[in-house]
C-alpha cells in the first residue's frame, strides 16, 4: 500500500489510535465536570440494568484512564475490546431505536458508534511498531 504523502501507514494508525482515546478521555471528563455520571446510571438503571450508578462510574473511569492509556499506547487491543463493548451497548441501549444517522434525516443513530467500533477494530488489529523499527536481538 502506498504511504499517505507526509505519513507513513503506521504513523497513521498512530494518529488514529491517539486521537480516539484523548476522544474516549474528553467524554469521561466531559461527565465529570458537568456532573452527569449519577444521570448517566438513572437512566441505565431505566434501562433495566440494576447497577446503572456503578456502570456509569465504570464507563465514566474506563473512559478517562482508559483512553490516556490508549492514546499512549498501552493496552490497546484490550481497552479497544473494552470500548468496542461500551459502544454495542450504546448502539442497543440508545441509538438503534433512531435508525442510521446521527444528524440530518434523523437523530441519534447507530452510524457514530459503528464508525467509533471500526476504528477501534483497526486499533486492535494492528501492531504499535513496524516490524522495521524491532531491534533484532
Amino acid at each position: 500500500m502506498r504511504p499517505f504523502p507526509f505519513l507513513t501507514t503506521w504513523q497513521c494508525l498512530t494518529v488514529l489510535r491517539v486521537a480516539l482515546g484523548l476522544m474516549m478521555m474528553v467524554h469521561g471528563a466531559a461527565r465529570l465536570y458537568v456532573g452527569s455520571v449519577g444521570a448517566f446510571g438513572g437512566f441505565l438503571n431505566s434501562k433495566g440494568l440494576l447497577i446503572g450508578p456503578l456502570l456509569a462510574w465504570a464507563v465514566t473511569v474506563n473512559d478517562l484512564i482508559g483512553g490516556a492509556l490508549l492514546a499512549m499506547g498501552y493496552f490497546r487491543r484490550w481497552l479497544s475490546l473494552g470500548f468496542i463493548l461500551v459502544m454495542l451497548g450504546g448502539i442497543l441501549l440508545v441509538h438503534l431505536p433512531n435508525g442510521w444517522f446521527v444528524v440530518g434525516h434523523q437523530q441519534g443513530g447507530i452510524e457514530y458508534n459503528v464508525l467509533l467500533i471500526l476504528c477501534f477494530l483497526l486499533v486492535a488489529s494492528t501492531n504499535d511498531i513496524p516490524a522495521t523499527l524491532k531491534r533484532e536481538k
